[in-house]
C-alpha cells in the first residue's frame, strides 16, 4: 500500500510541476511569484493527507471547507494537465509534419501564453458544469425477465445505491434529494453496492437516520467496498448496520422471491485482513429455482462463476467520474458501466455511482440511482 500511495503522489507531483512550468513559460512570473504559486502547490500535493488529519483530530468545519478546495484543485489540474498534453502533442505534430515536408508551420503553432489560457478556462468551464452535473442524479433503469419469479409476482423492483462516499462532501442536504428518488421507486428491496462511507466516518450524523427512513418490504442489503476497509471495517459496518442494512459477508440469503449474494470487496484480501472467498463455490449451494442477485463491488467477473448467478450488481469505476478519466479507468475495467449480457445467461450492470469521490464533480459520468425491474417470464 506504501508503495500505491508513493506512485500516487509521485503522479500527483509530476503534474503539479507540468503546470508549474507551463505558467511560468506563459505569464514570465518571477522568483517572489514563484516561490508563492510552488509552496501553494507542494500544499496541494499533500492536502488529502491534511483534510484528513484535520477531520481526525475533530476540527470537521475547516476539513470541510480545505476538502472543497483541495478537491476542486485536483479536478481543475487534471483537467489542465489533459488540456495542456493534448496541445503539446498537437504542437509536436505540426513540428514534425513541417520537418518532414520542409515547411514553414509556425503560423499553426500555438504560443505558450495562448495555450495556457487556452487549457485554464477549458478546465475551469469543465469544473463548473461538472459541479452541476454531480448534483444531478439521475434515475437509470433496466428491465430484466425471468422464468424464477413465483406465480403471484409478475414485478420486482429492486433499487441500487453505489458509491455514495458519505463522508465530508456528501451530507444531509446532497443525501436528502437521493433518498427523495429512492423512495419515490418503490422498491421492493434497496442495495447498496459497496463505498456507501468515504474513508473517515467521523461525523455523520443524521446520515444514518436518513438511510433508516427507506423502508422496503424486503428489507435492505448492503456489501463492503474498497472505502469501508479505508474508513476501518468494523466502524463502516456498525454505521451500515445502524442504517438499517443487511451486511453481506460471503454469505446468501432469500427474501422473499430472490436470493441475494453478497461477497467481500477484494481490498479486505489485499491489506491481509481477510481469507479469499471461492465465488463459485458459494453460489453452486444455492437453490437454482430462485432468482440470484450477485453483489460484487468491483466489476470483475469470475468466469467459473457464469450461469451461477442471474444479475451481478457492482460500481466501483464511476465511470471514470471525470473524462478523460474515463479511459484510464476503462483499461482496469472494461466493463465500465451499463448494462453487460453475458454468457450462460448471466447479466452484469455496473452502477456509475450515486456520489462522488474527491472532488465534487462529475464529467459525462453522472451520478445515479439505479431502478432494476424484475419482471415475470412465462415459461
Amino acid at each position: 500500500m506504501s508503495l500505491f500511495f508513493l506512485f500516487i503522489f509521485a503522479v500527483y507531483g509530476g503534474a503539479h510541476v507540468y503546470a508549474f512550468q507551463r505558467a511560468r513559460a506563459a505569464l514570465a512570473f518571477g522568483p517572489a511569484a514563484g516561490a508563492v504559486l510552488a509552496a501553494f502547490m507542494l500544499l496541494m500535493v499533500f492536502a488529502p493527507f491534511l483534510v484528513r488529519a484535520l477531520e481526525h483530530h475533530n476540527y470537521e468545519f475547516l476539513a470541510r471547507g480545505f476538502a472543497y478546495i483541495a478537491y476542486f484543485w485536483m479536478a481543475a489540474l487534471f483537467l489542465f494537465f489533459c488540456g495542456s498534453l493534448v496541445l503539446d502533442v498537437a504542437g509536436l505534430a505540426t513540428r514534425a509534419a513541417g520537418w518532414m515536408t520542409r515547411s514553414d508551420v509556425s503560423a499553426f503553432l500555438i504560443s505558450a501564453r495562448t495555450s495556457f489560457w487556452a487549457s485554464l478556462c477549458l478546465s475551469l468551464a469543465i469544473c463548473g458544469y461538472g459541479y452541476g452535473e454531480a448534483l444531478h442524479v439521475r434515475m437509470e433503469r433496466i428491465t430484466i425477465e425471468t422464468t424464477k419469479l413465483p406465480a403471484g409476482t409478475d414485478r420486482f423492483t429492486i433499487v441500487q445505491i453505489s458509491d455514495v462516499h458519505l463522508g465530508l462532501i456528501i451530507r444531509s442536504n446532497r443525501f436528502e434529494k437521493i433518498m427523495e428518488m429512492i423512495q419515490a421507486a418503490k422498491p421492493d428491496i434497496l442495495v447498496s453496492t459497496g463505498d456507501l462511507v468515504d474513508a473517515q466516518i467521523n461525523h455523520l450524523t443524521g446520515l444514518g437516520e436518513l438511510l433508516r427512513g427507506a423502508r422496503p418490504k424486503f428489507g435492505k442489503y448492503a456489501i463492503t467496498g474498497n472505502h469501508e476497509y479505508y474508513a476501518g471495517i468494523d466502524k463502516a459496518i456498525a454505521f451500515t448496520k445502524n442504517a438499517g442494512f443487511t451486511v453481506l459477508r460471503n454469505e446468501a440469503v432469500t427474501d422473499g422471491p430472490i436470493t441475494l449474494v453478497g461477497v467481500n470487496d477484494r481490498t479486505g484480501v489485499q491489506l491481509n485482513q481477510e481469507a479469499p472467498i471461492d465465488e463459485k463455490d458459494l453460489l453452486e449451494k444455492l437453490p437454482r429455482d430462485k432468482f440470484i442477485l450477485l453483489m460484487k463491488h468491483q466489476p470483475r467477473i469470475d468466469r467459473a462463476s457464469l450461469g451461477l448467478f442471474d444479475l451481478q450488481l457492482s460500481g466501483h469505476t464511476h465511470k471514470g467520474q471525470i473524462f478523460p478519466f474515463t479511459l484510464v479507468t476503462l483499461m482496469t475495467f472494461p466493463l465500465n458501466a451499463g448494462r453487460y449480457d453475458l454468457p450462460m445467461g448471466s447479466v452484469l450492470y455496473v452502477s456509475r455511482g450515486t456520489g462522488t469521490w474527491g472532488p465534487p464533480i462529475r464529467f459525462l459520468a453522472p451520478p445515479e440511482v439505479t431502478v432494476i425491474e424484475l419482471v415475470r417470464k412465462a415459461v
